[in-house]
């Protein structure tokens, strides 16, 4: 709540920079300003995944994990004015276009903010629980089966050494593919066509509930994914 003692402190303030002779619409314009990266809202509570992703994983991952990767980019805007200016998916196809001097924060901690947004997304209390239309048929084709794709999708996530993702991706050829990826390294880069679904496998993700069987885990996170979403993802235009 913004109290007295805080309004005379913003007066005070504003009586100093004024003194000073900056003008007051600058100092109006910084305090109107809003970040250039925000975390967005998961749409469902954070409660809503239980059994599979418990309560305090959901908080702590939304709003600390992925905070302090927006947090960081806010922070990298000064240094690269080009990340409030360009879309993400633009940087992260094609990340020799960022500066070598913060190449490496820019692909963490866009990485980062792009996958857990994806990621947000993609689970939900609701939706449907198998794919269909063209997806369906997409996975038939490509893996037999839905119960063969969850199958290497999770040998792909868990063979991941250390921190990563496993992803379901449209790739160069138009077919679908598994991938995985180190830390918060996206797919974009790869030369894939769209990205259709994807599975956090960093420790965070997971070991409140499950320890160190993030097997358990990748079994159990299926039961979140709305496949409506999928679909979705599947059906839109190439990067």
């Amino acid at each position: 709540m913004f109290s007295r003692r805080d309004g005379l402190r913003l007066t005070l303030g504003l009586a100093a920079t004024l003194a000073a002779g900056a003008r007051p619409g600058l100092f109006s314009s910084a305090l109107a300003a809003d970040p250039v990266f925000k975390v967005p809202p998961l749409g469902y509570g954070y409660d809503a995944l239980e059994p599979y992703i418990d309560t305090l994983t959901m908080t702590i991952h939304h709003d600390k994990h992925h905070g302090a990767y927006v947090a960081a980019l806010n922070g990298l805007v000064e240094k690269y004015p080009e990340l409030a200016t360009t879309s993400p998916v633009a940087i992260l196809t094609d990340l020799t276009v960022v500066p070598e001097t913060v190449r490496a924060p820019v692909r963490n901690n866009l990485g980062g903010h792009w996958n857990h947004s994806f990621f947000w997304e993609l689970m939900t209390p609701g939706g449907a629980k198998e794919p269909g239309g063209d997806l369906k048929t997409a996975i038939d084709s490509t893996f037999g089966s839905k119960a063969q794709l969850i199958e290497k999708v999770n040998a792909t996530g868990t063979g991941r050494f250390g921190s990563g993702w496993a992803w379901l991706v449209v790739g160069k050829d138009g077919k679908l593919a598994i991938v995985s990826t180190p830390n918060q390294d996206t797919p974009l880069d790869q030369g894939v066509q769209r990205v259709v679904l994807g599975v956090d496998v960093w420790e965070h993700a997971y070991y409140l509930k499950y320890q160190n069987k993030r097997a358990d885990y990748l079994a159990a996170w299926w039961n979140t994914v709305n496949w409506d979403k999928a679909a979705a993802n599947f059906a839109k235009a190439p990067v």
